[in-house]
């Protein structure tokens, strides 16, 4: 339970006149202990905590302040104040004093949830720079880094990257919905098309090229979703060992995985990583273009509406609106009255059918989360993949081979017949098989011309076989 014992008010001091203050103090406090401005070498006396929360007192508000209270002295000083806070937020569990037995010395410090609750506040604030599109690869790089080195921390940093890629669609999908409410709350009678129109692009040209640009390309879900399922296909195919040992380890670091005794929290974070890929690629990926479609489509319905306000100084529309509004309130309700009655016709059309969507419900996932034994292959079967993989190695060889083969075969000359090219091994024996196919490769200054004589030789390797002249020229595009 979160409300116990010291943390049983824990928010009472963001409540009042000075919460304002508070939250400012707290801002402060945090970027002088964990943002690049923290000085890690010592820790901050009562004294230092105090300069610091009267440092954020000097620029913070007052809210709900009387206007008759605007004009008068507080009731502390800065510093009083100061120590006013620090005891609300000793007293309330957002910071704790830390005494050194040796000197008897007091230090400052947040506590655990007093810092949790202060980080999202410092990043609302806008100050703190985040890569929000990078948890996709994150998520890649992680998994990949657990199969090479067998590091369960790294299953551990992946199935929490997996995670904040929901976290971050949600995220951008409520910033669009929040945006585009805005858009319409602020359009007013008075604004202009160059301030609607500037708010849309400085939005798309700030928020929306460096963030959403790359979700949507360089980061997308659906570009790395078959590289992690086959990774974690990998991951489920591992050994019996090495997944013993991942289990084992897992089941000490996060105890609180183990929702019971005979479920793999191995294989519970593996499909919880597939699971959220398919959802943030089936679904949170859609609400995302949606969102995206929605709030473009609203700012340009907008820009021209106010366009078309704007340019209507001649208008007799806006003109008989602007006579309209000048004429008393009886006037004007009769007039309404009028024309509403004038317009009040029965209007019959066709539904359009790009307008209508059929939902079609998802069917829920079945999760098999049981600890399997993985069968071992026989001797007999290994024995057949070794005889398979030693012959398949013995039998390659690549072009660039072959055409050394053949250089070292001319030496000095320029010309040799195919049944004269030694034969000393078994892959020699191979390239002089394949010694007419260099007559298709291409590039360079020079090349070989195969040609055939039309006569059937009989060698210590073939019974018979075509004979061809294999001839080493030089190009005439180059030569020239």
């Amino acid at each position: 339970m979160f409300f116990t014992e010291d943390r049983e008010h824990f928010f009472r001091p963001l409540n009042g006149k000075y919460r304002g203050q508070v939250v400012d103090c707290l801002r402060t406090f945090y970027s002088r202990l964990y943002s690049s401005l923290a000085d890690y070498s010592r820790s901050f006396n009562r004294e230092q905590v105090i300069e610091i929360l009267e440092e954020a007192i000097a620029r913070s508000p007052v809210l709900d302040e009387d206007e008759a209270e605007v004009y008068q002295a507080p009731a502390r000083s800065q510093r009083e104040q100061a120590n006013w806070i620090l005891n609300q937020l000793l007293e309330y569990g957002w910071l704790e004093r830390q005494m050194d037995e040796a000197t008897m010395h007091s230090t400052y410090a947040f506590t655990r949830h007093g810092r949790l609750f202060t980080q999202p506040m410092v990043e609302a604030s806008g100050g703190r720079f985040r890569t929000r599109h990078r948890n996709t690869r994150n998520t890649r790089n992680a998994l990949q880094s657990f199969l090479d080195q067998g590091e369960v921390y790294d299953l551990l940093d992946a199935f929490e990257y997996s995670e904040r890629i929901i976290s971050d669609f949600s995220d951008v999908i409520a910033e669009l919905d929040e945006r585009k409410r805005q858009l319409v709350k602020e359009v007013e009678a008075q604004q202009v098309v160059q301030r609607a129109s500037d708010e849309f692009f400085d939005f798309m040209e700030k928020r929306f090229m460096p963030d959403l640009s790359i979700r949507l390309s360089a980061d997308s879900v659906e570009k790395y979703r078959d590289e992690i399922s086959e990774l974690i296909g990998k991951a489920r195919r591992k050994r019996r060992e090495f997944k013993t040992q991942a289990e084992r380890e897992l089941r000490r670091a996060v105890p609180e995985l183990i929702e019971h005794v005979n479920r793999s929290v191995y294989l519970l974070i593996l499909d919880g990583i597939e699971t959220r890929m398919h959802n943030a690629a089936s679904i949170m990926l859609p609400a995302l273009r949606q969102a995206l479609n929605g709030f473009t489509r609203r700012a340009d319905i907008i820009m021209r509406q106010l366009s078309y306000t704007g340019a209507s100084g001649q208008n007799r529309l806006f003109g008989l609106c602007e006579r309209l509004r000048s004429t008393p309130e009886a006037l004007q309700a009769r007039a309404l009255a009028a024309a509403g009655q004038s317009l009040s016709v029965m209007d019959m059309g066709f539904v359009d059918p790009d307008g209508i969507r059929l939902q079609q419900g998802r069917r829920p996932r079945r999760v098999n989360n049981s600890v399997e034994a993985v069968v071992t292959n026989d001797r007999v079967s290994r024995k057949a993949l070794f005889v398979q993989g030693a012959v398949d190695l013995a039998f390659t060889f690549n072009s660039q081979g072959q055409r050394e083969y053949l250089v070292q075969a001319l030496c000095d000359g320029h010309r040799i017949k195919s049944q004269q090219l030694p034969v000393r091994d078994a892959r020699e024996l191979l390239m002089s098989a394949h010694a007419i196919e260099v007559g298709a490769l291409g590039g360079g200054e020079f090349g070989f011309r195969v040609t055939p004589t039309d006569n059937r030789v009989g060698t210590d390797y073939f019974h018979a076989c075509d004979e061809f002249t294999i001839e080493l020229i030089e190009r005439e595009s180059n030569a020239d």
